[in-house]
């Protein structure tokens, strides 16, 4: 088998057994393309590259200036590609199952102020061409900020997720494991006016011939629903339009202070991980920091010792 066809049989591993999105494998398939082309040019393959080799294109990713979060991407989809071929029977052994990973660089991660996040919101329930597109916009910011969602599963909740006023919702995140986050009361708000639009616009498409959609934030886009460039775009329209940086904000900022103000407010870290979706607590840590940050900060603003 070549490489390539190495490469594909992986990718249909990771998208059949663990649910991989597409997203995830064009990621490993790009990061694995590099480290074949540059077997290619050493006159090796994937069948043939050992241990050395595979540390000799660190060393050349190193060079190149490669940030450690890169290099660690490319040093895991390297060390699963061989991983899956070892169980297959495609290799005898497994050349980097040895190799440790340059780590990655610890940086925090950007937050918003409650008082930025309520400019956004309020921001969201007047902007918009229709009542339509001002009840489905504070709906997404809602929904969002309630529940911490990674951008890919707020636009793409299905509908069947948000039926009969729910007071949690069911999230289906990375790998396809679910999980149930509670929601607030404006946010629970926000869901059920945009319920009642959206039916009606509902049965107006079925007037005319159209079949339903299955999504909570049907678009024509060729997946049937909002894309997450479309809520990226917008995202950055309500900064503008409420008076916060735009550069400050992104979809995933929101999740970022969403967990940043449960933890400050009190919350348990472990319950925090859960509502983001963390399969390990080691990611759910960095948003410590964040409050250790915000900490000194005050310290430092309003202790009387720390002014000059």
């Amino acid at each position: 088998m070549s490489d390539i066809h190495w490469i594909a049989a992986f990718l249909d591993a990771q998208a059949a057994e663990r649910g991989a999105a597409t997203n995830t494998q064009l990621a490993y398939a790009r990061d694995l393309s590099d480290f074949t082309d540059w077997l290619t040019r050493e006159d090796l393959s994937l069948s043939d590259a050992r241990k050395p080799d595979v540390e000799s294109y660190l060393v050349y990713c190193d060079a190149q200036g490669l940030a450690k979060s890169t290099r660690a991407r490319r040093l895991s989809a390297i060390k699963q590609l061989y991983r899956f071929c070892f169980e297959e029977g495609f290799r005898d052994d497994n050349p980097a199952v040895q190799i440790s990973g340059p780590g990655r660089d610890k940086r925090l991660p950007k937050t918003l102020s409650t008082q930025e996040v309520d400019q956004l919101l309020d921001a969201a329930s007047g902007y918009g061409r229709t009542d339509a597109d001002k009840q489905r916009n504070i709906c997404l910011m809602q929904l969002l900020y309630a529940t911490g969602m990674r951008v890919s599963e707020l636009v793409s909740l299905p509908l069947t997720s948000a039926k009969g006023d729910p007071r949690m919702l069911l999230i289906r995140g990375k790998g396809g494991k679910e999980r149930m986050v509670p929601l607030s009361p404006p946010a629970r708000t926000a869901l059920r006016d945009w319920l009642a639009t959206r039916e009606r616009m509902e049965d107006t498409a079925r007037q005319n011939g159209k079949p339903a959609s299955a999504f909570l934030f049907p678009s024509r886009a060729k997946s049937g629903h909002l894309t997450r460039h479309a809520f990226y775009v917008l995202i950055k329209e309500l900064a503008v339009k409420g008076g916060v940086s735009p550069g400050k904000v992104t979809p995933h900022t929101l999740r970022h202070a969403f967990a940043t103000h449960l933890l400050a407010n009190g919350a348990d870290l472990r319950a925090i991980q859960t509502f983001l979706g963390h399969a390990d607590v080691s990611t759910t840590e960095i948003y410590t920091h964040v409050l250790e940050e915000r900490l000194k900060e005050l310290v430092l603003d309003h202790h009387p010792l720390a002014r000059d």
